[in-house]
């Protein structure tokens, strides 16, 4: 189990640590454990619940109505207010995936998947669908109501799907920017990379995808025999501070001489960048990059 500090719940929350105490004290939200050095501790329990807190009060909920809500209060309600956006009819594919999911139903996921693969195009599949549904499923994780038998069950699915359209696209002019894209150490989230691989691909460059769980020295390994014009990584795991500031600096120290861009929902803390890296935080910037690559 992993542990954390109030400053990695504050980053991982946005919730600022001074905050988080005066909510500790005041509404007896966590009882974190405490160090010899009387620092808090907080372990995964702590961090799911903190989230979910956090992810209520973004929409709209006061710190005092969620303080007297159960635990099981506060999980119903983070599931039913992600049910709140997109359209009516892209919410309904979404929950049909995730039923099909919960149930392992491979025929029905598929049927949903390529119902909606017809009627949009495959990236408005992504991004309308399937970018939604990943959402829900984190927060169904956040609120336990999620085994990771049934997360590797559907990503299987859409990664296998990902890379079928990814195969079916032209290949790239030799001439085209060169990107390797990997996932660093610990993270094993493929999924939006893949989706990038796609989007680059489609819009001329040339990719090789080194996958997850990638060491720097096999990158560095590489980019001394191949020329690599751009470094590419998503990061969506709850990293430590100190693992992801120690990513980030080494990166840009090992690849000083190669443009590089990280995107995902973690690189929003990440403050002080070297400046080679550059952050893409929102999917329309990993849009708006991908296909800038077009004129480029």
């Amino acid at each position: 189990m992993n542990s954390f500090t109030i400053k990695d719940i504050e980053s991982l929350t946005g919730i600022k640590a001074h905050t988080i105490r005066i909510w500790e004290q005041r509404y007896k939200l966590l009882r974190p454990k405490r160090k010899d050095t009387n620092h808090r501790v907080y372990n995964n329990v702590d961090l799911k619940h903190m989230l979910r807190i956090a992810y209520l009060y973004r929409h709209g909920y006061k710190i005092s109505k969620i303080a007297v809500m159960t635990e099981e209060e506060i999980r119903r309600l983070s599931i039913e207010e992600t049910g709140q956006k997109g359209t009516h009819a892209q919410q309904v594919y979404v929950n049909q995936l995730v039923e099909a999911m919960v149930d392992f139903d491979q025929v029905k996921f598929e049927k949903i998947f390529h119902t909606v693969l017809l009627r949009m195009g495959f990236e408005q599949c992504m991004l309308k669908v399937i970018y939604p549904y990943l959402e829900k499923v984190g927060l169904l994780w956040l609120a336990d109501c999620v085994i990771p038998a049934q997360e590797h069950f559907a990503s299987g699915i859409i990664r296998k799907k990902l890379m079928v359209a990814i195969d079916g696209l032209d290949m790239p002019a030799d001439s085209g920017e060169r990107f390797l894209l990997f996932l660093p150490e610990g993270e094993f989230h493929e999924i939006p990379l893949l989706f990038v691989q796609y989007m680059l691909k489609k819009h001329g460059c040339s990719v090789v995808n080194f996958g997850a769980n990638v060491p720097l020295e096999d990158l560095r390994f590489y980019t001394e025999r191949k020329r690599v014009d751009h470094l590419y990584s998503h990061v969506i795991s709850n990293f430590p501070q100190k693992t992801l500031d120690n990513f980030v600096k080494e990166l840009g120290k090992h690849f000083a001489d190669i443009p590089i861009t990280l995107s995902g929902p973690q690189v929003a803390r990440i403050t002080h960048p070297p400046a080679n890296i550059t952050l893409l935080t929102t999917l329309a910037d990993m849009l708006d990059f991908a296909r800038r690559k077009v004129t480029s």
